[in-house]
């Protein structure tokens, strides 16, 4: 690579680096590799290394089944993930999507370390969902090259991407950043640096307003859940979905919009914040607005 490359074609994009290989993480690299780029994930643990090496092996092989690829563009796809565990290994990337932890701090020392390790033309994008992107930016010595690049889950399967730009935002970097997008087969929409951008913002009201209907006892959990799904065709209930997010991840995106915005519309409910502090976070803990089973399905 050289640092005359231009960040705003992405002609030059062979290689892109993933950071975490957890639920986003390992939908990126998938679609990053049967686009044709080479993906490089890192994540420093090796129990999340196989469970996202076993995820993309049958979420390959399931669109193989269903006849959407061929088996020779499964193979080839795999052989394009490559997963490491130093934030070194992407020194000789082209561009870069985090997709770590949601929290602010962690993402801020990935970035200053990234603005080290990468080369200066190196676009630094974020997965995030709730955390600004200014701060991001103001962590490296390349706010211009810093956007927002927020897949959907599961990101191998939804179209729409939201790309979050700041005032120090390039045009260069942001058409790069959509034109990728576009080559991904991805629909993307631009939004302004935001508390929680649209998506998250949009479903983490209707999430919270959901459970203050339950703490208001204005109907039950199942009864408020079924009027979602029943009346306006929603797949799953937003009890039901906060659980699957998990309840103290829905309780950090809420309280950003919070304290982002300074409007009390925005405040948690009591009830989701009573429940994270005694530790039912939802399906991964067995028990939240609903209680589950070991293999995730939920308890009649």
């Amino acid at each position: 690579m050289t640092p005359e490359k231009k960040a705003s074609s992405i002609s030059h994009i062979k290689t892109i680096g993933v950071i975490g290989a957890g639920q986003m993480g390992r939908g990126i690299a998938q679609v990053a590799a049967q686009t044709g780029y080479k993906a490089i994930v890192v994540e420093p643990y090796d129990q999340v290394i196989n469970k996202a090496q076993s995820f993309i092996e049958k979420s390959l092989q399931r669109a193989v089944d269903l006849g959407k690829i061929k088996k020779k563009d499964c193979e080839a796809a795999l052989s394009r993930i490559h997963f490491k565990k130093e934030l070194q290994s992407l020194e000789e990337v082209d561009y870069v999507v985090e997709a770590a932890v949601e929290n602010e701090a962690v993402k801020m020392d990935i970035f200053s370390s990234l603005d080290k390790i990468c080369e200066p033309h190196v676009i630094l994008t974020t997965n995030t969902s709730s955390v600004r992107l200014g701060r991001l930016a103001t962590s490296t010595k390349r706010p211009e090259k810093v956007l927002g690049m927020h897949f959907m889950y599961p990101a191998q399967m939804m179209k729409l991407v939201e790309i979050i730009r700041t005032p120090a935002t390039s045009d260069e970097s942001y058409q790069a950043v959509k034109d990728l997008a576009l080559k991904m087969g991805k629909t993307p929409i631009t939004v302004t640096d935001s508390p929680c951008f649209i998506t998250s913002r949009l479903i983490q009201t209707f999430i919270n307003e959901a459970i203050f209907c339950l703490h208001q006892g204005v109907s039950t959990r199942e009864e408020i859940d079924t009027a979602m799904k029943l009346g306006m065709n929603h797949p799953m209930g937003p009890l039901e979905l906060a659980d699957f997010i998990g309840l103290d991840v829905v309780l950090s995106m809420q309280q950003s919009l919070y304290n982002g915005f300074q409007d009390p519309k925005y405040r948690p409910c009591p009830l989701l914040m009573s429940l994270v502090e005694v530790g039912h976070l939802g399906r991964k803990t067995g028990r939240g607005f609903f209680e589950y089973n070991k293999d995730g399905s939920k308890k009649n």
